[in-house]
């Protein structure tokens, strides 16, 4: 039997959940303590923010470009927000995918189902989609209020818009009920371990024998 050089491709993992699930925060220490695993960079047409540096934080880019990119097919998901426009660059992600990276990206349930209806088979057989749900409503509120950002009517639009979002959670592979911290983290690196190990992630090139390594001498 010829030995094989055995290579596993990567994983694009879409993570939804509403406002206060924790989604970015599990995605971010995972890419953050994974070597095989980068946190996606989004595109947007917003104006930097802070110390926010372009191709770091976001790819910042003018309408027009963002526009003409959506047009020739280039996004994987892409939405328009406030009056600006966000999305994730599929060129971002197939490099990653191709060399074997894990690829995470915390997007809503509307970019979600974008990402689904990709044609690229590449993309189709990379995808593992994962909701983080909140155990009741009462947990949801608890969430939103304790980040103590909103006014009330911008905390009713945020309660409003989690509880429509929380309704998809059966269109995801899998379904991580968060608890606390540590206890969400451990299920949601588990899922990914196993989403590895899966066979069909593996391919093989064969290796030349040391038999025919003398004999091309």
């Amino acid at each position: 039997m010829t030995p094989l050089l055995l290579q596993r491709r990567g994983i694009l993992v879409v993570v939804s959940g509403p406002s206060g699930s924790g989604k970015t925060t599990l995605c971010r220490r995972f890419t953050d303590t994974d070597a095989e695993a980068v946190y996606a960079i989004s595109a947007t047409t917003r104006s930097p923010r802070g110390e926010e540096r372009d191709g770091v934080d976001y790819f910042f880019l003018s309408r027009e470009d963002f526009q003409k990119r959506s047009l020739h097919g280039e996004f994987l998901e892409w939405a328009e927000v406030h009056g600006n426009f966000y999305g994730t660059l599929k060129s971002e992600v197939l490099a990653h995918l191709e060399a074997g990276r894990d690829v995470l990206m915390d997007i809503d349930v509307q970019g979600a189902a974008l990402v689904r209806q990709q044609a690229d088979p590449v993309i189709a057989g990379a995808m593992v989609d994962i909701f983080i749900l909140l155990s009741d409503d009462e947990e949801l509120v608890k969430r939103l209020q304790g980040r103590g950002t909103e006014t009330a009517e911008q905390l009713a639009l945020r309660l409003h818009n989690a509880r429509e979002e929380m309704r998809h959670w059966p269109d995801y592979a899998y379904t991580v009920v968060s608890s606390d911290r540590e206890k969400d983290f451990a299920i949601f690196s588990a899922i990914l371990a196993g989403e590895r190990c899966r066979s069909s992630r593996w391919h093989g090139t064969p290796m030349a024998s040391p038999d025919h390594a003398e004999l091309d001498l």
